[in-house]
């Protein structure tokens, strides 16, 4: 009986062996899905995010040119000009084009109007100092009639989901400066 008792502790200890325990863990197949699942999952979820995070922008973009080009019409027709309008009052024009909720337009939101001589005179670069914004440098002159005018729309809009070294930012802490720009010359008025 001894020898029985021995017997059945020596396979059972020969089974333990390290070698024989990584053949028995690589043959079972309970929970390799899951396991696989977990491996592709973050990559997979990262991706998905940044492409969501990138339309998005794109999309914020879109919304700001419109607003630009639709309320420098108000300008460009001399309806600005003829009511007095100050660039607060701008502002608020550009606020009612913007879709609701994407924005946050009084704090966010700057307008920048410039008149200019002739066309090639025009500067459209963004008043980007060290990788900041600089709302000093926006202006408010709407012109008379026949003037060139630039209107140009910026906002900072954060950007969450940085993929392979934050490329959709152009901003100090991780920003991305949207800029909608449209050019005209007044009508007569």
């Amino acid at each position: 009986m001894l020898e029985r008792i021995r017997c059945k502790i020596a396979a059972r200890v020969h089974r333990l062996l390290p070698a024989r325990a990584a053949c028995r863990f690589a043959r079972h197949q309970d929970g390799a899905a899951a396991v696989e699942f977990a491996l592709v999952a973050v990559p997979f979820l990262a991706l998905l995010f940044a492409i969501l995070e990138t339309a998005l922008v794109f999309f914020a973009g879109q919304t700001l040119e419109a607003a630009a080009s639709d309320s420098g019409r108000l300008i460009m027709t001399g309806q600005a000009q003829t009511a007095g309008y100050t660039q607060d009052d701008f502002k608020t024009q550009v606020c009612n084009r913007l879709a609701g909720g994407l924005f946050n337009c009084s704090s966010g939101v700057y307008v920048d109007v410039k008149t200019y001589a002739n066309f090639s005179a025009v500067n459209t670069a963004p008043p980007i100092v060290n990788g900041t914004f600089d709302p000093t440098k926006v202006a408010y002159d709407a012109g008379t009639q026949g003037s060139i005018v630039v209107v140009t729309l910026y906002y900072q809009w954060p950007i969450y989901v940085s993929l392979l070294g934050n490329n959709l930012s152009n901003l100090n802490g991780g920003s991305r400066l949207l800029m909608a720009t449209s050019v005209f010359r007044n009508e007569p008025y």
